[in-house]
């Protein structure tokens, strides 16, 4: 296989000196990270053997020691996109959205999506467009996704301006 591939997971941080490491998993079930195929980097060149010893705690197969695993920290583990299982309906891989098409409710195409980011406050689409557009991932923002259609309809918020409180710059 040589498809799409999601991202399921991340090392983090070693764990003690024997080699272990800390995870984050991005599957429903956290401690099913493995169970969904071979776990390889985002090309599919390097396959990881991954135990989970623990909530959040694992072993990666051939890291023995705590220089290894520090080697490890950051790298990010995927799966076929086709070994994962069907969506249920009403829900979808964040990865699915890639590329599609992001319209208004007239139909005026925005741009493509390039990514969803989520750095803590929620999730956002990235649009490529001129400007890149960021937009809230919510319902409210993003009404409809059509994957069969390849599209998602976006009613972008209003642009929030937060004006200084006055004298608010002489206490700095």
């Amino acid at each position: 296989m040589s498809g799409k591939r999601i991202l399921v997971g991340e090392i983090g941080r070693p764990h003690g000196v024997r080699g272990l490491v800390k995870l984050r998993s991005f599957t429903a079930d956290p401690a099913a990270i493995a169970d969904y195929g071979p776990l390889t980097d985002e090309a599919g060149t390097r396959r990881y053997g991954i135990t989970l010893l623990s909530e959040g705690v694992a072993r990666v197969e051939g890291v023995a020691d705590r220089d290894a695993a520090q080697k490890l920290t950051g790298t990010r583990l995927y799966v076929e996109r086709a070994l994962l299982p069907p969506a249920e309906e009403e829900e979808f891989y964040l990865a699915d959205l890639l590329g599609l098409r992001a319209e208004t409710e007239a139909g005026a195409l925005l741009g493509l999506i390039r990514a969803v980011e989520d750095h803590g406050a929620g999730a956002f689409l990235v649009i490529e467009a001129t400007p890149e557009l960021l937009v809230p991932f919510t319902r409210a923002a993003v009404p409809v996704i059509d994957l069969r259609d390849g599209r998602v309809v976006v009613i972008p918020p209003d642009e929030i301006v937060v004006r200084p409180e006055p004298g608010a710059e002489d206490a700095a």
